[in-house]
C-alpha cells in the first residue's frame, strides 16, 4: 500500500469520524488551544500581528478597576449619577469624539487563567476564573500563569513586565504595593503573598517560610520578596500603601540588617511613609519616588454597607452611602488631600518633569484597588465609592496630559459578584439602596461565597478570604482613546494589553526582542575599599542571572543560587533594571589570580564566559568576550526584525553606554548570594 492510499484512507476515517460527532450533536470546533501552548509567552493572544491604525503614543496610562466588571461599573453609576447618567472619565473613554476627535476602541477581553494556584505550577491547566496576580501578570508581560503567581510563567521562569521595558514609569494603586496588581509591574514571584523578606508581617516575626517559596528569598541565594525587587525595578514614581512590611528586615545581600525602608533611603529613594502634605509637596529631584500612605490598604472613599440576608423591611427603609471621615481624599488641616486622583496628578506631574519623560514619554498603570476588596466583603457603598474614586483619577489624567500623544486604557483584573437584581433573592446576600439622583431603589445581590455566609445568629460571616465573595469568569470591557486605541476593539485577551502598550510605546516585545536587548551583556571585576565585585550590566531582556567563578583548577568557588545544585528558575540574582548589578566575591577570589567566569540570563539563555585576573585595588578589568544562546546576528546590536522603542532599555546606545562605564570601573553596590534550597508551600 503506498503512501497515498494511507493518506486517503486516514482522511475518510477522519470525515467519517466528524460526521458520525456531528450526527449526535457531539461535533465542537477545534478553535481554542490547549493549557501548553497558551503558557508560550504571547500565545494566548487574540489580535496577534495585527496593526490597526496609528499605534505609536508617547505616554501610556493603565487605569485598571480591580473587580470592575460591567455589573459593578452599573450598580456604581446608577447609584450616583443615574440610571442614565455618565460617569466623566470611566464612561467617556473610548466613546467617538467624547473629547475630540481622538482614536477611541472600545471592546471586551477574556481573562481566564491557568491554574488555580502553585500547584499546578508546571502542569499548565485552564482554569476560567482568574485571581489578580495572574491576571496582572497577563497584561504586564503577555504571559499567562497560575493563580497566585506574579510575572513568572507557569514552570516558574520570571517574564520581562511594562515597569522594566518602558523609560520613564509609574505604579498607583490604593492597595498595598505588594497586592497583586501593583505587584505585577514591579516583581516575579512564585506566590504572591511573599510580600517582603520576613513574609506578609509588619516586621515583629518571620513568617517567610509560609508566605514565600524558600528558594526565592536572597539569604537562599533567590531574587528576593515583591518588596525588594520593587527596589531593584526601580520605577520612577510609586504611590500606594503597605508601608508597614518596608519595616521588615533584610535577611540577605549587602544591605542585610537594615530594614526595607532604610535599604530605599541607601539605594537614593524620596521616601514619604504616611504623610499627605508630604506627598502633596513632592517636587521632582531626579530621585526616584516611594511614597506609601498607610500601613495597609488605603481607607475606602465610602463608609461600608453591610448586606444581609432577605428582609422585607429594607425595602421599606433603602439605605444611602456616607463619606468615610477617615478617607485620604478629604482635605486635612492644611487642605492637602490624598485620593486616587490626587495621587495620579501627582504622579503624572512627576513622570513629565522627570528628564527621561520629557525626553521618552512614560508608563504609568494607576489601580482602584478596593472595588474587588469590597465587592468580597459584600459591601455596596464601599465598592461603588472607590468605582467613583477610579472615575475621579481618570478624569484628573485627562486635565493633564494631551490625548494626540498619550494612550489611556481602562478596563478591570476579573470580574466580581455584585449584580442589580428585581427583588432580594433567598439564596443571597443583598443590600438595598436608594439613589440620591433619580431616587430608584436598587438592589444589589451577592451570591457567590463558596461558604455559608449566615452565622448561628442569622449575621453574615465573614472569614478572611474563605467565607468573602468570589471573583466571576466573564469577559471585561476595556476602551481607551488615544493613539493605538483601536487595538481594544472586539474581542481580545489580556495578554493582547501588554502587546497594546508595548506597541504604542516602541518597546521590546517578544522573545527575540528579549535576546537582543540581553546581547550588550558586559561584566567586570573590580575591587575597592577591600571589596571584589561581579558588576554585570547591558543584561536588558531578563529579570534575573547566574554566575558561576571557577578557578584554574576547574573548582567552583563562587556560584550563585540556581546553578549546578539548584535550578529552581527564581533563584539568581535579581537584575537591578538599566543599573550595573553586583555581586560580592571578597571572600571567593584572591588579588591577581586569574578565574573563568560565566554569567547567564535566566530568561534569554544569553551566555558570556571569558577568562578575568582579579586587579589590584580600584582598577578593574574588563577582558572582550561575546555572549551565546541570544540571536547570533544580534550580539550588540538588535535585528532588523525585531523593532526596539525609543522608551525601552532596549535601545542599543544605552547598552553600550552602561558596558562602556563597566569597562572604566564603575563600582556600585554589591549582592551576595548563596545556594538556595527548596521547600513545599502550602
Amino acid at each position: 500500500m503506498n503512501k497515498h492510499h494511507v493518506l486517503k484512507g486516514t482522511v475518510a476515517a477522519l470525515v467519517a469520524t466528524a460526521a458520525l460527532a456531528g450526527a449526535s450533536g457531539m461535533a465542537y470546533a477545534a478553535n481554542g488551544k490547549q493549557a501548553a501552548d497558551l503558557a508560550v509567552h504571547g500565545r494566548a493572544q487574540r489580535i496577534e500581528n495585527i496593526t490597526i491604525g496609528n499605534t505609536q503614543a508617547k505616554n501610556v496610562i493603565l487605569f485598571i478597576g480591580d473587580g470592575m466588571g460591567d455589573s459593578e461599573i452599573t450598580v456604581a453609576r446608577d447609584y450616583l449619577y443615574g440610571a442614565n447618567g455618565t460617569f466623566d472619565g470611566l464612561d467617556r473613554i473610548g466613546q467617538p469624539s467624547a473629547y475630540g476627535d481622538t482614536t477611541v476602541g472600545t471592546g471586551q477581553y477574556t481573562t481566564f487563567s491557568l491554574g488555580a494556584g502553585i500547584e499546578d505550577k508546571n502542569d499548565p491547566a485552564v482554569t476560567p476564573v482568574t485571581d489578580s496576580a495572574a491576571s496582572g501578570s497577563a497584561w504586564a508581560t503577555g504571559t499567562k500563569t497560575y493563580n497566585n503567581a506574579l510575572d513568572v510563567d507557569v514552570y516558574g521562569t520570571p517574564q520581562m513586565n511594562l515597569t522594566e521595558l518602558a523609560k520613564a514609569t509609574g505604579n498607583v494603586t490604593t492597595s498595598e504595593i505588594q497586592d497583586a496588581t501593583p505587584a505585577a509591574q514591579m516583581s516575579h514571584s512564585t506566590l504572591r503573598s511573599c510580600y517582603g523578606p520576613q513574609g506578609k508581617t509588619d516586621g515583629s516575626s518571620n513568617n517567610a517560610a509560609d508566605q514565600c517559596e524558600v528558594a526565592q528569598l536572597k539569604e537562599n541565594g533567590g531574587i528576593g520578596s515583591i518588596s525588594e525587587q520593587m527596589l531593584d525595578t526601580r520605577a520612577d514614581v510609586t504611590i500606594g500603601g503597605g508601608a508597614k512590611y518596608l519595616h521588615q528586615t533584610v535577611q540577605g545581600g549587602e544591605y542585610k540588617g537594615m530594614t526595607v525602608w532604610d535599604q530605599a533611603k541607601a539605594m537614593g529613594y524620596e521616601t514619604v511613609e504616611k504623610d499627605v502634605d508630604a506627598l502633596n509637596a513632592l517636587e521632582y529631584t531626579g530621585k526616584p519616588v516611594l511614597a506609601l500612605m498607610a500601613d495597609g490598604n488605603l481607607q475606602t472613599k465610602f463608609a461600608p454597607s453591610v448586606a444581609t440576608k432577605k428582609d422585607p423591611a429594607k425595602d421599606e427603609n433603602p439605605i444611602q452611602c456616607a463619606v468615610n471621615p477617615d478617607w485620604l481624599g478629604n482635605e486635612n488641616a492644611n487642605g492637602n488631600s490624598a485620593s486616587l486622583a490626587d495621587m495620579t496628578s501627582k504622579a503624572i506631574d512627576l513622570l513629565k518633569a522627570n528628564e527621561k519623560g520629557k525626553e521618552n514619554g512614560f508608563f504609568l498603570q494607576v489601580e482602584g484597588a478596593s472595588i474587588d476588596k469590597q465587592d468580597h466583603n459584600a459591601n455596596a457603598c464601599g465598592q461603588i465609592g472607590e468605582t467613583d474614586d477610579l472615575d475621579k483619577a481618570i478624569s484628573a489624567a485627562l486635565d493633564k496630559v494631551d490625548l494626540n500623544e498619550t494612550l489611556i486604557i481602562v478596563t478591570a483584573d476579573h470580574a466580581h459578584t455584585s449584580q442589580i437584581v428585581e427583588e432580594q433573592p433567598n439564596y443571597a446576600l443583598s443590600t438595598v439602596l436608594k439613589s440620591p439622583v433619580d431616587g430608584a431603589k436598587i438592589t444589589v445581590a451577592y451570591g457567590t461565597s463558596p461558604d455559608q455566609m449566615y452565622a448561628d445568629d442569622d449575621a453574615p460571616k465573614f472569614d478572611e478570604v474563605e467565607s468573602s465573595m468570589s471573583h466571576t469568569g466573564t469577559q471585561l470591557r476595556i476602551a481607551a482613546s488615544g493613539p493605538g486605541a483601536q487595538r481594544v476593539n472586539g474581542l481580545t485577551d489580556q495578554t493582547d494589553n501588554f502587546y497594546t502598550i508595548a506597541k504604542a510605546l516602541g518597546l521590546a516585545s517578544t522573545a527575540d526582542d528579549y535576546k537582543n536587548l540581553s546581547t550588550g551583556m558586559n561584566y567586570a571585576v573590580n575591587v575597592k575599599d577591600g571589596k571584589v565585585s561581579l558588576d554585570v550590566t547591558g543584561l536588558n531582556g531578563d529579570a534575573s542571572f547566574t554566575y558561576t567563578v571557577t578557578d584554574a583548577s576547574g573548582q567552583v568557588v563562587a556560584q550563585s543560587g540556581g546553578t549546578e545544585d539548584n535550578a529552581d528558575p527564581i533563584s539568581g540574582v535579581r537584575v537591578r533594571i538599566a543599573q550595573t548589578t553586583s555581586v560580592d566575591l571578597t571572600d571567593t577570589v584572591t588579588e591577581g589570580k586569574t578565574y573563568k567566569v560565566k554569567v547567564t540570563g535566566r530568561q534569554t539563555g544569553v551566555t558570556l564566559e571569558k577568562e578575568i585576573q582579579i586587579p589590584a585595588e580600584t582598577t578593574s578589568e574588563v577582558i572582550p568576550g561575546k555572549p551565546t544562546g541570544g540571536n547570533a546576528n544580534a550580539a550588540g546590536n538588535a535585528s532588523a526584525a525585531s523593532p526596539l522603542g525609543k522608551t525601552g532599555v532596549a535601545i542599543i546606545g544605552v547598552v553600550v553606554l552602561a558596558a562602556a562605564l563597566v569597562s572604566t570601573g564603575l563600582a556600585v553596590r554589591t549582592i551576595k548570594s548563596r545556594r538556595s534550597g527548596s521547600a513545599e508551600q502550602r
